[in-house]
C-alpha cells in the first residue's frame, strides 16, 4: 500500500459549503498526475491556473499529485503550491497513476473530482462542458472523447490505430458503451467516485478504464465531451507494455463481471445478468480463444519469415479455426460423440470467414495507414480484430451452430442407437 510523503500548499480543510448562487459555491479538484516531468509541469500547472482563474465560474482546487519522481519534479511542485494560491501538491513513494488518483480523490472534500494529463493535450475549454453535468446531477461520471463526432485530434496513425483497436476490444469483449477509454480528461461526482474506488482494483494506466467500466456495469451516467486534443511528441508512454497490461485488467475484469462480483455499493440500475448458461459456457471459451490466439501468433510470426502478412495470417487462421471449433464443441457446448461434427466443421468454418475477413481487412487497413509499419504494431492490430471476430464466433456457435434445439432435434448415430437398444 502506498504512502503519503508529504503535502504542500492548500490544505484539505472541512467541507465544501452548500450550493449558492446556482451552484457556483461548488467546489471541483483538479488532479495533474505526474512521475518525472520537471520539464513541463512549471507551464502546465502556470495555464492551467491562469485559465481556471480568468474563466471558471466555480471554486477550484489544482493538486500536483507526485507519484516516485527521481528528477526535480516534486521541488517545482512545491515551490507551484508555495506561490499559487488554491495549488497544492502531494508525495506519494510509489509509481502509478491510479494509485496517485486513488490517494487524491479517496480523501477530497470537493463536490466534483477531476484529472488530466499535465501536457495538457487536451484543449481547455472542454473542462466546463464536462464538469457542468455533474455540477447540475445530471450525471454521474464525464470523459473527453476523441472518438465521436466533433472531435478535433492530431495524432501520428500509430497512436491512433492502438487507440481504436483498443476501445473496439472493450466495446466487443466487455460491452462498453463509452467510446475512449484513455483520454487523460475526465471528472465525477466525488461520493460516486469514492463509492467505485473500493472496488477498482488496479493502480495504473487500466485504472480509469476499470473505473468506468465499474460505474457502467452499475448503471450510472457517464457523459462525453468531444475535445481538441493534440499529441504530446514528447510522451513517454510505453505504448507496447501499456497494452499488455491492459489487455491483463480486461481479462480481470472479464472474470469478475461473469462471476457476479464486478459490483459497487452506488444507486443505479444495474446491467442484465448474462443468460442461462453463459456464465459457464464463457469462461471455458475465453480459455480456448487465448490458447488459440497465442497458437495462432506463433504460427502468424513463424510464416511470416516465409511468406507475406495477408498470407501468414490465412494459413494461421484455417490450423487454429479447426482446433478451436473442435475444443470449443467438447469443452464449452459439451457435445460428444461423432453425431453432426462433420456439419458443426463446417459452420464453424463459416466463423472462421468472418475472422478472416475482419484480421485481413484489420492488416490491410494498418498497412495502408502506416506504411512499412513494425511487427509489433502488425501484432497489436491483429490482435483487436481477432479480439472482434471472437466475440462474433461465440454468439454465432451459442445461437446457431450449438443452439440446445438444433442438438436435441439431430438424430441418433448408430452407436446411440446400439446403445439405447441394449
Amino acid at each position: 500500500m502506498s504512502h503519503l510523503v508529504t503535502e504542500r500548499g492548500v490544505p484539505a480543510g472541512p467541507p465544501a459549503s452548500p450550493p449558492e448562487h446556482g451552484g457556483r459555491a461548488r467546489l471541483v479538484e483538479i488532479v495533474v498526475p505526474v512521475h518525472n516531468e520537471e520539464h513541463v509541469l512549471e507551464a502546465s500547472v502556470r495555464r492551467l491556473h491562469a485559465y481556471l482563474t480568468g474563466t471558471f465560474p466555480y471554486r477550484f482546487r489544482i493538486t500536483i499529485a507526485d507519484n516516485a519522481s527521481t528528477d526535480a519534479t516534486w521541488p517545482v511542485a512545491e515551490a507551484l503550491a508555495a506561490h499559487l494560491p488554491h495549488v497544492r501538491a502531494v508525495r506519494l513513494d510509489r509509481k502509478g497513476r491510479g494509485r496517485a488518483l486513488r490517494h487524491v480523490w479517496s480523501a477530497s472534500d470537493a463536490h466534483v473530482v477531476a484529472y488530466m494529463d499535465v501536457d495538457l493535450s487536451t484543449d481547455l475549454d472542454a473542462f466546463l462542458p464536462l464538469v457542468a453535468p455533474l455540477i447540475s446531477g445530471h450525471s454521474d461520471l464525464a470523459i473527453g472523447t476523441r472518438l465521436s463526432r466533433g472531435a478535433a485530434v492530431v495524432r501520428g496513425p500509430k497512436r491512433e490505430v492502438i487507440s481504436r483497436c483498443y476501445n473496439l476490444l472493450l466495446r466487443t469483449a466487455l460491452a462498453a458503451r463509452f467510446t475512449d477509454a484513455q483520454c487523460g480528461f475526465k471528472a465525477g461526482r466525488t461520493e460516486i467516485v469514492q463509492a467505485l474506488l473500493p472496488s477498482v482494483e488496479d493502480e495504473e494506466w487500466f485504472f480509469d478504464t476499470e473505473l468506468l467500466l465499474l460505474a457502467e456495469r452499475n448503471g450510472l451516467r457517464i457523459h462525453e465531451v468531444p475535445v481538441d486534443w493534440t499529441d504530446d511528441p514528447d510522451s513517454r508512454v510505453d505504448v507496447l507494455r501499456t497494452a499488455r497490461d491492459d489487455l491483463r485488467g480486461m481479462a480481470r475484469v472479464g472474470r469478475r463481471m461473469l462471476t457476479g462480483a464486478f459490483r459497487a455499493p452506488v444507486g443505479g440500475r444495474p446491467r442484465p445478468e448474462l443468460p442461462t448458461g453463459m456464465a459457464r459456457q464463457l469462461p471455458a471459451f475465453a480459455v480456448i480463444g487465448i490458447v488459440s490466439t497465442i497458437a495462432q501468433l506463433v504460427l502468424f510470426v513463424l510464416l511470416r519469415t516465409v511468406m507475406g502478412p495477408l498470407w501468414a495470417n490465412a494459413v494461421s487462421l484455417v490450423i487454429t479455426t479447426i482446433g478451436n471449433t473442435a475444443a470449443n464443441r467438447r469443452f464449452t457446448f459439451g457435445v460428444t460423440g461423432a453425431q453432426g461434427a462433420f456439419r458443426q466443421q463446417l459452420e464453424g468454418g463459416l466463423a472462421f470467414l468472418l475472422g478472416l475477413v475482419l484480421s485481413t481487412g484489420g492488416l490491410a487497413l494498418l498497412h495502408a495507414t502506416v506504411p512499412g509499419a513494425s511487427r509489433g504494431v502488425e501484432l497489436t492490430a491483429l490482435i483487436c480484430a481477432n479480439g472482434l471476430a471472437t466475440l462474433v464466433r461465440f454468439l454465432l456457435m451459442r445461437a446457431w451452430i450449438f443452439h440446445p434445439g438444433r442438438l436435441r432435434g439431430a438424430a441418433p448415430s448408430p452407436a446411440e442407437l446400439k446403445e439405447q437398444a441394449r
